[in-house]
């Protein structure tokens, strides 16, 4: 495999955030891999089962320091998407822009990151991770 796709997710985060996090890390980096998805499969019934992700997907842990720096750190031939405390805390999309706008980069705090991109330089920025038990 020449690309690799890695989850990051803030240490201190309880279960149910976490999933949320990880969810909408995935939705907002899914339309940009639909080449990554199997084809689709059919139960002994002939009941069909829409194609999954094809490629391993590790979910590892960081503190909030540390996603910040991994964030800061990513070379441009790797892409990450970011889920911000300011988009976790709001109620509605135009909320969340609305707010983002307004916050410095300096004073954003990452729940998670998804990081896809070249296996080399993924893995140099995330193998020191650990993983989410």
């Amino acid at each position: 495999m020449e690309t690799k796709l890695v989850m990051v997710l803030r240490d201190d985060l309880p279960a149910g955030l976490a999933v949320n996090a990880a969810a909408v890390l995935a939705l907002s980096l899914g339309d940009a891999l639909t080449e990554w998805l199997g084809s689709d499969g059919k139960d002994a019934d002939g009941n069909v089962h829409p194609g999954l992700n094809t490629h391993p997907v590790p979910v590892l842990t960081a503190s909030g320091g540390t996603l910040r720096e991994l964030h800061d750190a990513v070379p441009e031939e790797v892409r990450v998407v970011g889920f911000t405390e300011v988009a976790r805390r709001a109620r509605e999309y135009g909320e969340y822009l609305r707010i983002l706008a307004e916050t410095p980069a300096a004073e954003i705090d990452y729940v998670g990151l998804v990081v896809f991109g070249p296996k080399a330089p993924v893995t140099k920025l995330t193998r020191r991770l650990a993983l989410m038990r």
